[in-house]
Parts: structure tokens; C-alpha cells; sequence
């Protein structure tokens, strides 16, 4: 499986090598192998159980590895100097329910040494700024999320790790976030995304495809239509699964 992703160039914003985890007996990730291209948007597509979350445990730090390597803009994954360089947005959301919109994000603000300024501008960019005096805890689901977005954001990160970001959210919101992350990387932001919906693919520059802890494949959407020999991102990532598992049947025969 070749490291560096297809078609993307300049320098990585992380690298992986040989990656492997394990709870227990049981194995989470599989020798993993990969880069993450900086100032483009990676997704990190498969289905639930597939490892993605774990893998951004990794990348972030927080999560105890078995074997290999993680670089992360240049460092170590876990470094204490990474602290203001990376953003990461769990599914559950981690703000102060019992705060308004504002003092949530002004409180990250300040712990990442940024502004009221900044906080305000970050509330205005993910459309939040109606709703800004409002309790998070009387906020509507897709609302609560984009507060946890902004609490990453106004760290201004240099790369933003976010777990299923739009889970649960509604089409036109789904849409408005990727234009924001499409936004974010031409700026120069490395995002990795974690989705197991594969029409979001789409959207992406580069493409991680986990399959019960394996990487499949590194490559553009582009590529995985070519692949799978249609135009249908799910269906060609189900040909790719498919192919796999009729290679490893093959050299199990074989062996």
C-alpha cells in the first residue's frame, strides 16, 4: 500500500507508519500506513467498528498504541507543543451546557490565548451569531454541534481532527459545514474527517478507507470511481471492500 496519497502534493501534515492497536486481544487497527496531505481535507471513510475513531485517538495523542509510528506537523502525536496546533472535535460534544454560545467560545479563546475578537468572528463564520446569548443547553442539535466547532476553531488550529461532524444534521447544514471546512483548507488548514457516510466522500481531496481495522486504500474520490468502475462512491467503496476480501480468500487458499 503506498504511503502518500495519489494525486496530492506538497508537504505532510502527518505521517503514519506501521500503526497498530490493540484493546485487550482483540486488534483495532492493523498496521496501518499513510499521510495526510497539509492544506487539504482528508476523509477517513468506513463503516461503524471500522477503527476511524481510534485512529484519531491515535493522532491526537490520546490513545495508547501497540506499534508503530505517528508524526503530527512534525512531531510526535501527543506533544505538548501540538496542544495549539491541533483541533479535535469528538461526536460527543465538549462544551459547558450550563454557558451561553459566546462564553463558551470566548472560554476557549482565552485558553488558547486569543481574543474576544477572534471568538466573535468564529461565532459569525459557523452562524452562530443569532443565537450567540443563548444557553448551549437550549440549542438544537445541529446548533450544539457548531459550538463545538467553534470551540475548536477559534484555536485556530493547524490541523483539525473532527469525529463525524455531521451526524444528525440536516442537508442544508451538512452542505454549509463542508463549504466551511472547504474554506478552512484553502487557507491553509489540514482537516481529516471521519465519516461512515460515503456520498461526503465526494468532498474530500484524499480518502482513508478502513474496513475492520485495515486500510484498503489511500486515494482521491476520482480514483475510487475509477476503481470501482462507477460513479456511485458507495457502491465503488463496496466493489473495493469486496475485491479485498477476494484477495484475501485467494492467499489464504493459497497458503
Amino acid at each position: 500500500m503506498p504511503a502518500n496519497p495519489a494525486g496530492a502534493g506538497g508537504s505532510m501534515g502527518v505521517s503514519v507508519e506501521g500503526l497498530r492497536v490493540f484493546r485487550g486481544k482483540k486488534q483495532v487497527l492493523a498496521n496501518i500506513s499513510c499521510n495526510i496531505p497539509e492544506g487539504r481535507i482528508t476523509g477517513l471513510l468506513g463503516p461503524s467498528g471500522s477503527g476511524k475513531t481510534t485512529f484519531m485517538r491515535a493522532l491526537v495523542g490520546v490513545q495508547k498504541i501497540t506499534a508503530g509510528t505517528l508524526t503530527v506537523l512534525g512531531r510526535p502525536a501527543g506533544d505538548p507543543r501540538n496542544r495549539h496546533d491541533v483541533g479535535y472535535v469528538t461526536q460527543a460534544p465538549s462544551v459547558y451546557p450550563d454557558l451561553s454560545v459566546l462564553d463558551n467560545v470566548r472560554y476557549f479563546a482565552s485558553v488558547h490565548g486569543g481574543s474576544r475578537e477572534d471568538a466573535d468572528a468564529v461565532l459569525t463564520a459557523v452562524g452562530l451569531e443569532d443565537v450567540a446569548t443563548r444557553k448551549a443547553s437550549k440549542l438544537s442539535g445541529g446548533q450544539f454541534s457548531r459550538v463545538s466547532l467553534a470551540c475548536a476553531l477559534v484555536g485556530k488550529p493547524k490541523l483539525l481532527v473532527l469525529d463525524e461532524p455531521t451526524v444528525g444534521l440536516d442537508p442544508v447544514l451538512r452542505a454549509e459545514l463542508w463549504g466551511q471546512f472547504s474554506a478552512m483548507a484553502a487557507a491553509g488548514t489540514t482537516l481529516l474527517i471521519s465519516s461512515h457516510v460515503m456520498e461526503e466522500a465526494g468532498h474530500c481531496d484524499s480518502l482513508l478507507l478502513l474496513r475492520g481495522g485495515l486500510l484498503l486504500a489511500q486515494l482521491t474520490p476520482a480514483q475510487l470511481r475509477q476503481r470501482g468502475d462507477t460513479d456511485d462512491l458507495e457502491l465503488a467503496f463496496l466493489r473495493l471492500i469486496r475485491a479485498a476480501e477476494a484477495d484475501a480468500g485467494g492467499a489464504e487458499a493459497a497458503s
